[in-house]
């Protein structure tokens, strides 16, 4: 069983990767930590908390983290998730208490007392993590690896050049990227590729669950939002594409690289650079995501929603 924790900053797809997390056999949640991203950090604990009264899930310590980027101003993304971070399904007030500790203290807490069994996988901006490393370097050799939702070989959705999570905090990506432990980037050339169609839509909603149903309330929001920012016909579900490639690395197909992240371009702050042909002859510093399996993924996620009740 793969030991985690999972830093998220719910969030929508963070919700839904918070139940596949806490569900999914193969996987021992051991911690979510929140993060300042698609809200506040206030919003995004929250919105944590929210999503496990609802789902019970009641044994997995939630600790909030930093609430703003490394030295930029903060940036939200209340255009896709709205003012709430969580806005659309009706959740209940939480009845859970948040961990007595902060997040990176906590991440230091359980990587230091780890045997380097520890897998950590971000989903937001990677301030909590950054800061974990700046403030205690003796967990790098402690981190299995980190598995992150972000970045992109190709285009953007924050700005024409780069994706939301790393464009918020790009300072603490590049620690990320330069710190030295095994790091999996699953960027927006794989999460594009797993889109909620109606026909996965109709698969969730015959589970007839109260997960099931917040799940796919969070999408109808979801939907609503990708289609009027960005086209989309069916939104893409980005975070649980890396809580799944960890239950099953068999799908996702990916590719060493070195990444590299632009701190000072005019146009270009927060892109990932990923030298795909090694022109630049620096080693890899990443496994970087080209595909992913798109319907064994969904099984995996459905199936993992079968088991609320």
């Amino acid at each position: 069983m793969q030991r985690i924790v999972l830093d998220c900053d719910p969030g929508h797809d963070d919700a839904i990767a918070i139940l596949l997390a806490a569900h999914a056999p193969a996987l021992r949640l051991e911690a979510i930590t929140t993060v300042a991203g698609n809200q506040t950090v206030e919003k995004t604990t929250r919105n944590a908390l929210r999503v496990c009264t609802l789902a019970g899930i009641r044994s997995v310590p939630i600790a909030r983290g930093m609430d703003r980027p490394l030295v930029r101003a903060q940036r939200v993304a209340a255009d896709i998730h709205g003012e709430s971070g969580l806005d659309g399904p009706s959740l209940p007030e939480p009845d859970l208490q948040l961990a007595p500790i902060h997040a990176v203290d906590l991440l230091i807490e359980l990587l230091l007392a780890s045997a380097g069994d520890l897998t950590v996988v971000a989903t937001g901006p990677l301030t909590n993590i950054a800061t974990a490393i700046r403030r205690e370097p003796r967990i790098v050799p402690k981190i299995q690896r980190i598995v992150l939702m972000g970045g992109s070989m190709g285009l953007g959705n924050t700005t024409p050049a780069a994706e939301f999570n790393i464009y918020v905090d790009p300072e603490a990506a590049h620690i990320v990227f330069s710190c030295g432990c095994p790091v999996t980037m699953l960027g927006l050339d794989v999460t594009h590729q797993a889109q909620a169609t109606p026909r996965v839509r109709k698969r969730i909603r015959a589970l007839n669950t109260p997960v099931a149903r917040l799940v796919d309330d969070l999408l109808e929001f979801f939907a609503h939002t990708y289609r009027e920012v960005f086209g989309f016909t069916a939104p893409p579900l980005h975070d649980p594409c890396a809580v799944a490639h960890v239950i099953d690395p068999t799908l996702l197909r990916h590719q060493p690289m070195r990444v590299d992240v632009e701190l000072r371009g005019e146009w270009t702050t927060g892109r990932t650079v990923c030298d795909r042909y090694g022109v630049s002859g620096r080693p890899s510093n990443a496994e970087v995501g080209l595909a992913i399996d798109v319907p064994r993924f969904w099984d995996l996620l459905i199936a993992t929603l079968a088991t609320y009740q």
